[in-house]
């Protein structure tokens, strides 16, 4: 459906666009020849994202930069209004995201801090976005980008796997109901690997070797939803997919085999999965 929506023409909208994976697909939109709408917080990162943008656009390809924070209903419903009425949708890229510490019983704040982004900032970007892509009766996808953590949800934190876990249903859901309804829209989870981003930057002090760059995240990414797939888990240097289906394979494990939740780090099965991911069992 991709290759679909960009032959359309019209416009990429993504949220979280001044910097990281958000940054670099909208670059990618750009390329293709989709006109970009960058939605961030005010300020000079997100003017000059889309000065960038702006000069890769062709003549013909708006741009424009309007300052969304996704936790806030209003801000996002005017991003829907200011997109369609600049052209119709192509992509919509519910990127935007935050993370923040947590424990099970401390945090609250932080809690309910990553949900308002993390999550409710995808489902306002669906439900400000999708009725009108539905009428448009245009070829069209949607990508939410998740998060491995909200897949196999390691322990650390609670509170942003949660968040994940949820853009996990919510796409899950959105795929199946906008299949059933018949609309030409494709949904796609996007789950980055260890990617070297704003987010993850300020804990180190170059890229480590394990981690993807924002470009080779995206590009497979691209490569994947052209293919038509659903859910995009995306490599790194560290951990291929092979590895990844293994991981993923263990943790609904937990349920079929009745294992106590997370056993991957749980004593008395740290040697059982290890010989399972070792053993390429899937």
């Amino acid at each position: 459906m991709f290759k679909e929506s960009v032959s359309e023409g019209g416009l990429a909208v993504v949220t979280g666009a001044a910097s990281g994976v958000g940054f670099v697909a909208a670059q990618r939109f750009a390329e293709a020849g989709l006109g970009v709408v960058l939605a961030d917080l005010p300020g000079e990162r997100l003017d000059a994202a889309t000065q960038e943008i702006s000069k890769i656009a062709g003549a013909n390809q708006p741009v424009l930069g309007v300052a969304t924070d996704v936790s806030d209903r209003a801000q996002v419903e005017n991003l829907a209004s200011t997109a369609f009425d600049a052209g119709p949708i192509a992509v919509l890229m519910n990127n935007a995201g935050i993370g923040m510490s947590s424990k099970t019983w401390e945090a609250y704040d932080a809690w309910e801090r990553m949900m308002d982004v993390n999550f409710f900032g995808v489902l306002r970007g669906v439900q400000a976005f999708t009725p009108r892509m539905i009428e448009a009766e245009r070829p069209a996808v949607i990508i939410n980008t998740g998060s491995k953590q909200g897949i196999t949800t390691p322990p650390g934190n609670p509170g942003y796997n949660a968040t994940k876990a949820a853009v996990k249903v919510l796409s899950e859901q959105l795929a199946h109901e906008l299949r059933e309804a018949g609309a030409p829209i494709s949904v796609h989870l996007f789950v980055p690997g260890f990617t070297y981003t704003g987010m993850t930057s300020g804990f180190f002090t170059e890229k480590p070797a394990s981690a993807w760059t924002s470009e080779q995240t995206v590009d497979y990414f691209l490569e994947r939803m052209s293919a038509g797939d659903f859910y995009i888990l995306c490599p790194d240097n560290d951990v291929d997919s092979t590895r990844d289906k293994r991981r993923a394979a263990w943790a609904i494990g937990d349920i079929i085999e009745n294992r106590p939740p997370l056993s991957r780090w749980h004593a008395d099965f740290k040697d059982a999965f290890a010989e399972f991911e070792k053993s390429g069992k899937s």
